[in-house]
């Protein structure tokens, strides 16, 4: 096990790492920490309070999770960090813990944080979700499994992210961006369904294509159609019916709920 764990490490002896964890030069590990098998924690990485890494996952230099979070109303509790198997977290990237003991931050599986990304307390992260470099979530995110965010953009408080969407750079994202679709600008717009995304995660070929031709229908009914965006989903209820368009309309639903942040428009 010394092999393993650098001589400059501190480590505290509450921590509990699975004999095969790897620990770089000066890293830091709290008293109420967990590590999976098979991770590896770099140089300099910071791991504290009650936080709980699964299995081989790959911590770059600098990072730090489980710290404090940047909330006013933080009370000085120790809430749960999660985070799952296979994810690559790289330099710098912060995962904060909740605000209070009763929440969770969570991150899944197979997920890729970049450089610099933040993750604010509170916020879920899915399944094979990448996340370009500089990207600052705020508290109470959530995003949907197989999203896509690229470079140097804000997610705003509360926002959920729907699975398979794609944002791209820099964008102002303020309100719920629903699945499949693209979403691009300051202010940010829905701008067209997220085909690359969907023939590479399979979807084209479901059904013989049906599926993928049911979601070309909802985007013209939603975002290219003379109705109103109402009268529009509730059309949706006339497409034929699958798996992806019914996650698509509950969405766009739930999305109107009060507290949510409703959904990013089409048009000016």
């Amino acid at each position: 096990m010394a092999t393993l764990i650098h001589p400059t490490a501190v480590i505290h002896p509450g921590a509990e790492l699975h004999p095969t964890v790897q620990v770089g030069a000066y890293a830091v590990i709290g008293a109420k920490v967990k590590v999976g098998a098979g991770t590896v924690i770099g140089p300099h990485v910071v791991l504290d309070g009650d936080t709980r890494v699964g299995e081989r996952n790959q911590i770059f230099p600098g990072a730090a999770i489980g710290l404090e979070p940047q909330d006013l109303k933080y009370d000085g509790s120790c809430g749960p960090v999660r985070i799952g198997d296979g994810n690559q977290i790289r330099e710098y990237v912060t995962i904060h813990r909740p605000t209070h003991d009763d929440d969770v931050t969570r991150l899944g599986n197979n997920n890729l944080l970049m450089a610099y990304t933040h993750v604010g307390h509170n916020s879920v992260i899915e399944d094979h979700v990448i996340i370009a470099n500089s990207v600052a979530l705020a508290g109470h995110v959530y995003i949907e499994s197989q999203a896509r965010l690229s470079g140097v953009l804000g997610v705003h408080q509360f926002v959920r992210i729907g699975r398979l969407a794609m944002v791209g750079g820099m964008a102002r994202i303020d309100r719920d961006v629903p699945p499949y679709m693209m979403i691009e600008g300051n202010p940010s717009r829905v701008r067209s369904l997220n085909l690359i995304g969907l023939q590479r995660a399979g979807v084209a070929d479901l059904q013989d294509g049906e599926v993928l031709k049911s979601l070309k229908q909802a985007f013209r009914l939603l975002y290219r159609s003379q109705t109103t965006f109402a009268q529009a989903v509730e059309q949706l209820e006339t497409l034929p019916d699958n798996d992806y368009l019914r996650h698509l309309r509950q969405f766009i639903l739930m999305s109107q709920l009060p507290g949510r942040r409703g959904l990013v428009p089409g048009r000016s």
